[in-house]
């Protein structure tokens, strides 16, 4: 390892306990709208957004299909657990085996998803997540009896999580689930499974040739990727309480994508950074008078910006900025340049 390579790889993990620190700590430090409000919001978004990248960066996949898998999640959950006075099927199931079938069917929808679109690449593959993320929001928008326009509300949250008696708890266990999700993806990919996505990811030819099953293992990648979507999705429905078809609209679908750039679509805490400045700019901006409702456009102003200034989003800045190469990355081929000096190399 280069002595370059190893100042920011330490820099890297200084910042990187840095923010976990400030994270364990933010109820003793922010008021309690930005803990049980704005960071919460940041946690489970960067859960589906980190989702979104381990197929982007590991895979190769880039899925718009995440926000379907974790809106079926909460419908799911909202159908069993709720129980009258709303809509859907109120089966009044309790919360523990709710929340395990609810992810169950979310996985099993996104093995569906995955086998269909496994044999599909670049925009192709695109575009079919995304008609699946327009499929699963017009079944539930028509479906009235499992939710309809109007959605589900009343879903009830674990009693030791209630916002009322203990704001901070639902925060408290969305960062925990939060570190887990990205241990955990951090593993898959070191695995032989995750070594030979990438495999598949740069030359699916050669790695055909060596026997390896792509649509199997793209399958499973997918599906994989769709247990953490879920998870995202349950946390989504207790933070709010309601689910309903245009929180997986096509704008919601957009926005997770647009986080995963912003923060930086081939490195993993990259979800979490472009939450939480997308979650701030979406709360703070609506206070502007001439931005308003002119938020997407804000927020497509700055996509382009970034995608312009360094294709691998902030984290592409800061390894940028840490490395000390300036702008080699981009005049040496961007994405491909980066994707090599960032965590997609098997090793270190």
């Amino acid at each position: 390892m280069s002595t370059v390579t190893a100042a920011r790889f330490s820099a890297d993990r200084v910042v990187g306990l840095a923010f976990v620190v400030v994270a364990a700590f933010a109820p003793l430090i922010f008021s309690e709208y930005w803990v049980a409000t704005l960071l919460t919001q940041v946690m489970f978004l960067g859960i589906v957004a980190a989702s979104l990248i381990f197929l982007s960066a590991y895979g190769g996949m880039v899925s718009l299909a995440q926000v379907a898998i974790y809106g079926i999640a909460g419908f799911a959950l909202g159908n069993l657990t709720t129980n009258g006075n709303t809509k859907g099927l109120n089966l009044g199931w309790a919360e523990a085996p709710g929340i395990v079938v609810a992810i169950a069917v979310a996985v099993l929808v996104a093995l569906v998803f995955g086998a269909l679109a496994s044999r599909s690449y670049g925009i192709y593959f695109l575009m079919i997540t995304l008609v699946f993320s327009v499929i699963a929001n017009l079944f539930f928008g028509q479906v009235t009896s499992l939710s309809g326009f109007g959605g589900i509300s009343g879903i009830p949250i674990p009693g030791f999580l209630s916002r009322t008696a203990h704001p901070d708890r639902l925060y408290l266990v969305t960062l925990a689930i939060a570190l887990i999700v990205y241990v955990v993806l951090r593993y898959v990919a070191r695995t032989p499974f995750g070594l030979t996505l990438q495999g598949i990811r740069d030359d699916p030819v050669r790695m055909s040739s060596l026997g390896f099953n792509i649509a199997l293992h793209r399958t499973l990648a997918f599906v994989f990727a769709g247990f953490i979507a879920a998870i995202g999705g349950i946390l989504f429905v207790w933070w709010n309480a309601q689910i309903a078809p245009s929180t997986i609209g096509l704008g919601a679908t957009i926005d997770v994508l647009v986080i995963a750039v912003i923060g930086g679509l081939f490195r993993l805490e990259g979800a979490w950074l472009g939450a939480l400045v997308f979650v701030l700019i979406n709360n703070y901006a609506q206070d502007v008078s001439f931005i308003g409702d002119r938020f997407h456009t804000l927020i497509g102003v700055i996509f382009l910006v970034i995608v312009l200034v360094s294709p691998n989003g902030l984290i592409g800045l800061w390894e940028r900025a840490t490395s000390g190469r300036g702008a080699s990355a981009d005049s040496s081929g961007g994405i491909a340049e980066e994707r090599a000096s960032s965590e997609l190399t098997p090793v270190g």
